[in-house]
Parts: structure tokens; C-alpha cells; sequence
């Protein structure tokens, strides 16, 4: 532990939850690296993991983005590949593309494929799924609305998936951004995560907030300060 965490550290009072305007004000202020900071979000949730009635999962555009730039590949043909061109894919294909992951190429960030192309996407699936990747019809991934899955991928939609520990870890942006337009990306998330609270859950289905940057201590939110 680095002296520049420790003294961050002491700004943080483990018995304290904060108020949303009050912790990313706390987290904005903390003295950081050279570089620019990812902020981070961990909500741990009341759902049991390993029960699949109880799993949670969704995406969601964040209002004021990540701060960096998104890779998009689609896979579609015809029309919708024109389109995907025309909405600002970065590398749209079919066969060719699929071939090209085989072949252990994954410097892209999001991937995106129409209904039709799926079948021939599973193909690339033991390797996308693991990464994240995969498109999927519950993220809008897999869609015949490509020019809006690119244009939400571009602007900074992020997928969340609870862990094996039942907590949602999610990027929000940048520490760049200031406390402002890093707690309305947070809101936007929180909300998304509450509308996918499966209906099986019982009792209190958020436990905790936290939040921190990339070389910062954690900031512990007051839930019931929080919007549901």
C-alpha cells in the first residue's frame, strides 16, 4: 500500500455510508496516478447465483459514456451489413469475420450479429463467450436493429452479469468525468440492475454499494439514500 492510498484512505470512514453527491464528490478529490482513472461500481445483491430462476443480467447506456472508444464488429450480410457500414461498425463480415476469430483474433470490443448470422456465430462461441463477447438477444446484441445496437454500443452501453459471489461489477466512466456525470452514469446503471431484479428474489435484493477508482480505496453508498 503506496502512500498516495494510504492518505486517500484516511479520507474514508469504513463506518460511513455516503450519500451518492458525497461519495463521488470524495472519490473525485482523491489524489490519483498520471493517468486517467476508471471508476468502478460494486453492488453486491441479495439473489443466490447458483440458482438460474435467480440470475441478473442486463445492459444499459450510460448518459455520459465510458471516455474511450468502442470497437464494434457485426456480423450480418446483405443490407444489414450495409447498414451496419453505414451506422459506423468497425469491422463488418459473415463467414469471413467468424473465420477471422477462429483464427484468434479478438481485438474488438463489442460484437454485435443479426438473428440469421447466429447460427454460424456459435461456431466462435467457446471462444467469445468466456470474454464476454458473445452477442446475445437479452443484451440487444443479437437484433435486426443494427444501426441502433451500433450507435448504443459506440456511445458507451455496458452489459452487467452478477458473479459467483452475487456482486455486479461495472466500469461507469472516468475519473476525468467529475463527480457529476460519473453519479448520473451510476443512477442510470443502479436503475437498470433494479429492473432486472428477478421475480423469484426475496427479501432486500441490494446489500451494498460501492464505489472506487481504479487506484483509490472504496467509497460505501447509503442504499437507502438510493433511488429504487
Amino acid at each position: 500500500m503506496n502512500k498516495r492510498y494510504r492518505a486517500n484512505a484516511q479520507q474514508v470512514d469504513q463506518a460511513k455510508r455516503y450519500g451518492v453527491d458525497e461519495a463521488f464528490g470524495l472519490v473525485g478529490n482523491f489524489a490519483g496516478p498520471k493517468f486517467d482513472e476508471t471508476v468502478d461500481v460494486a453492488i453486491r445483491l441479495g439473489v443466490d447465483p447458483k440458482q438460474t430462476d435467480q440470475m441478473v443480467r442486463g445492459a444499459t447506456v450510460l448518459p455520459n459514456g465510458l471516455g474511450k472508444k468502442v470497437s464494434v464488429i457485426v456480423f450480418a450480410k446483405g443490407e444489414k451489413a450495409a447498414e451496419a457500414q453505414k451506422a459506423g461498425a468497425d469491422i463488418v463480415g459473415a463467414e469471413d469475420l467468424i473465420e477471422k476469430v477462429q483464427q484468434g483474433w479478438l481485438d474488438f470490443d463489442k460484437a454485435i450479429a443479426t438473428p440469421y448470422m447466429m447460427g454460424a456465430v456459435s461456431k466462435v462461441g467457446k471462444i467469445l463467450g468466456p470474454r464476454g463477447l458473445m452477442p446475445n438477444p437479452k443484451l440487444g446484441t443479437v437484433t435486426f436493429e443494427v444501426t441502433r445496437a451500433v450507435a448504443e454500443a459506440k456511445a458507451g452501453k455496458v452489459e452487467f452479469k452478477i458473479d459467483k459471489s452475487g456482486i455486479v461489477h461495472v466500469p461507469i466512466g472516468k475519473k476525468s468525468f467529475g463527480p457529476e456525470k460519473l453519479k448520473e452514469n451510476f443512477l442510470a446503471l443502479y436503475e437498470a440492475v433494479w429492473k432486472a431484479k428477478p421475480a423469484s428474489a426475496k427479501g432486500s435484493y441490494v446489500r451494498s454499494v460501492a464505489v472506487s477508482a481504479t487506484m483509490s480505496p472504496s467509497v460505501r453508498l447509503d442504499v437507502a439514500s438510493l433511488p429504487v
